[in-house]
């Protein structure tokens, strides 16, 4: 389940600190290779992707070839990691980072759906600190034997600490037992937004999630950002136009 980015033209300008306009989007996404995994951190954070000094250190102190077997690792889009999902693209992965910064503080509770490799959820223990908790849910057992594995081999004090626990289960279900949650990533587009994991969601949490949109013979995916207030209260923003893989099935995700 995790994403599958072949697009990142924004729909809607985002939200500080993005700062992203119409004129540069081109220019950022797409353009930030890397020979090593710092040059590409360095080049997202100066194409104004990487908008978050967390975010940032988070990226560097997990690195990409650990997560991405193949060779370049450090190319800046979606690489195969088997069962038909990849590892999405450099430049949405800051997106998510730099979006969730403010939820991700030391002590708080995450949850990636669709975890594929273990990247994300790294970076987000990474970010959420010794006193934090990441929880990364996949449907295909074998990917959280592959995401363990790739986590225990970059930083396995997230494991050795309990900072981050991967699952298998429906991430359109949430993981109800260890939240409610302060951030909520999904990797993976939603025909509808998951009102199960809005409800999992921590009063002053964020969620971000790729949902399908339609308009007209047109076919689309908006990257969806909720937040629930104080109140309990939802705040839904459009914040740009995406494509992941669909949020299904384990059989539906294998056979296509």
């Amino acid at each position: 389940m995790q994403s599958r980015v072949f697009s990142a033209a924004l729909r809607a300008v985002p939200p500080s600190p993005l700062r992203i306009t119409r004129d540069n989007r081109r220019s950022m996404a797409w353009h930030c290779n890397g020979t090593t995994n710092q040059e590409m951190v360095t080049k997202l954070k100066d194409a104004g992707i990487l908008a978050s000094d967390r975010a940032e250190a988070a990226m560097l102190a997990v690195d990409r070839a650990k997560y991405c077997h193949e060779p370049d690792p450090y190319l800046d889009r979606p690489r195969r990691i088997g069962y038909n999902v990849t590892i999405s693209a450099p430049h949405m992965h800051a997106y998510a980072l730099s979006i969730l910064s403010d939820q991700l503080a030391d002590g708080a509770k995450a949850l990636d759906v669709g975890s594929g490799s273990g990247y994300l959820s790294a970076c987000m223990a990474h970010m959420v600190e010794s006193r934090g908790r990441v929880i990364g849910i996949e449907h295909i057992p074998e990917l959280i034997e592959i995401s363990t594995r790739n986590v225990r081999e970059d930083n396995p004090h997230f494991l050795k600490e309990d900072r981050i626990k991967f699952v298998v289960g429906d991430g359109r279900l949430g993981h109800a037992a260890e939240g409610p949650y302060n951030a909520i990533h999904v990797g993976a587009a939603a025909d509808t937004l998951p009102q199960t994991l809005i409800d999992q969601l921590a009063p002053g949490g964020r969620l971000i999630c790729p949902v399908v949109a339609i308009e007209g013979f047109q076919r689309f995916q908006d990257l969806l950002q909720v937040d629930k207030n104080a109140d309990g209260t939802i705040t839904r923003k459009k914040l740009m136009q995406v494509s992941y893989v669909p949020l299904t099935d384990p059989s539906t995700q294998l056979r296509n």
